[in-house]
């Protein structure tokens, strides 16, 4: 026996590379991504695939390990080269991701370091770190001092954590669901209603509250349905509004939708995923006005803050009821339990082992400070608001004034299925490949969506999206 563990303790310690082999590999991979940052990131923002990845199937997992140059050659060719980059400048599709440096030093730190960030006992300082972000988060918004809420992969686990934590904070039961009544718009983002579904309340009575010409809910409607549902007999329970619409970036009048809700009593939730940050400039965190009357707010660094991929947020007034969702404990747990000077992402969460993502945050801000971040933002709203005024001069016809960053336009010629020719320019946009625009469909009518919030985008961009719509039209 002690033969065979020796002979798997060689074979296994491969896990640990030499020095030599580290060295290797991190130069490498430095050359790959500054590679990807200086060169092939800019030239393209889509690049249409007719093999759509398909090689990677070809290049099986091997048993022994393959060159690392061999490696990274597969991963340009059929990861970060075909389809939709959105890393790049020109990218004003959907709602932009970020991807500042610094994430990836985070991240690489936390990967290597491994520390488990789940409960305060295991690292105090990285639950303490989390907390701060939270709490620095709660402050920008409103939220009293012991507000908190957790860091999430994105707005849809914290969507769906408000959910869950209102049903319970509510005394919301299995035999009430079919009886309680949630309050929304058409525009509100389709995460929800999949949270929804997740939580146990697909059955639960939807009203969706109309809306004005600029995709904002009426509130006077609001609370009309409100009155005529608790007059039948309903459990009015939860009003959701929008700080940032992915359609339009329109946001909700919160302030007088929160009055409502807060009147009746009903858990008011603000989905702010994309339009959240904003609220760091002094002269956009007017249009916010109400969202400190919400109870929850759903909030993603990796948008407004440009991070990576990974991380939202989602922020809870009442610290006591989000614990009380997500809190659970375990017998093999109990040594952890000693210490817990600050609450622990664990018992505030439906992870419990997650993966260190503050430190992405907190680096990057830690780094570079709150200014450019600032600066970027009010940057992109101005290059939003450019681009709606010069667009109409191209003979395009606008949707609603930008509340943020993103604006809506068509193209309405003389002849012909207006439908049809917006999407004709979607697809050449597409085909030509320097810029990449998105677009949507609201009430029988296709858009084309300008949404700028890369941290990459800047003036030069936009005018070249300009000069390529001009050329299609």
């Amino acid at each position: 026996m002690l033969e065979t563990i020796q002979q798997l303790e060689a074979i296994a310690k491969r896990l640990e590379p030499l020095p030599e082999n580290r060295a290797e590999w991190n130069k490498e991979v430095q050359k790959y991504a500054d590679n990807f940052l200086d060169d092939f990131n800019k030239h393209t923002t889509f690049v249409v695939s007719k093999d759509l990845g398909k090689p990677l199937l070809d290049f099986p997992i091997p048993e022994n390990g393959k060159p690392i140059g061999e490696v990274l050659a597969c991963l340009k060719e059929n990861v970060d080269t075909p389809n939709l980059n959105p890393a790049s400048g020109g990218h004003f599709g959907y709602i932009p991701g970020g991807g500042v440096f610094t994430t990836a030093l985070g991240d690489y730190l936390a990967a290597v370091t491994n520390r488990y960030a789940g409960i305060f006992f295991a690292c105090p300082g990285g639950v303490r770190m989390e907390n701060l972000l939270l709490r620095w988060m709660c402050t920008m918004v409103g939220y009293p001092s012991n507000a908190l809420g957790n860091l999430t992969s994105g707005g849809s686990i914290a969507n769906l954590s408000a959910i869950t934590t209102a049903r319970d904070a509510k005394g919301i039961k299995a035999r009430d669901v079919e009886k309680c009544v949630i309050y929304m718009t058409q525009q509100l983002h389709h995460c929800v209603q999949k949270s929804l579904r997740i939580a146990g309340m697909k059955e639960c009575i939807i009203r969706y509250i109309p809306m004005d010409e600029t995709f904002k809910m009426i509130p006077s409607h609001l609370k009309d349905q409100i009155k005529a549902d608790q007059t039948s007999g309903l459990l009015p329970f939860m009003v959701f509004a929008s700080a940032g619409t992915t359609d339009t970036g329109a946001i909700d009048p919160l302030a007088e939708i929160g009055e409502i809700a807060n009147a009746s009593d009903i858990w008011f939730h603000v989905d702010a995923a994309y339009g959240g940050f904003f609220m760091l400039s002094d002269s956009l965190k007017k249009a916010f006005k109400g969202v400190e009357l919400s109870d929850s707010l759903a909030i993603d660094p990796h948008k407004g803050l440009f991070l990576s991929y990974g991380i939202g947020a989602i922020l809870i007034k009442n610290t006591e009821a989000l614990y009380e969702t997500h809190h659970y404990t375990a017998n093999y747990m109990q040594d952890a339990f000693t210490l817990d000077e600050d609450p622990s992402p664990a018992d505030l969460s439906p992870e419990l082992t997650k993966h260190f993502r503050g430190l992405r945050m907190w680096l990057s801000l830690q780094l570079m400070g709150v200014a450019p971040f600032r600066a970027a933002l009010e940057e992109k709203v101005l290059l939003c608001n450019y681009f709606y005024e010069e667009v109409q001069k191209l003979g395009f016809t606008v949707g609603p004034v930008p509340d943020l960053s993103i604006a809506i336009f068509r193209y309405v010629p003389a002849h012909g299925d207006a439908n049809a020719f917006n999407h004709q320019i979607v697809e050449r946009l597409k085909e030509d490949g320097r810029v990449f625009l998105s677009s949507t469909t609201i009430e029988d009518t296709y858009w084309i969506r300008f949404a700028v919030l890369s941290f990459r985008t800047h003036l030069k961009e936009v005018q070249l999206a300009l000069a390529i719509l001009k050329e299609l039209v």
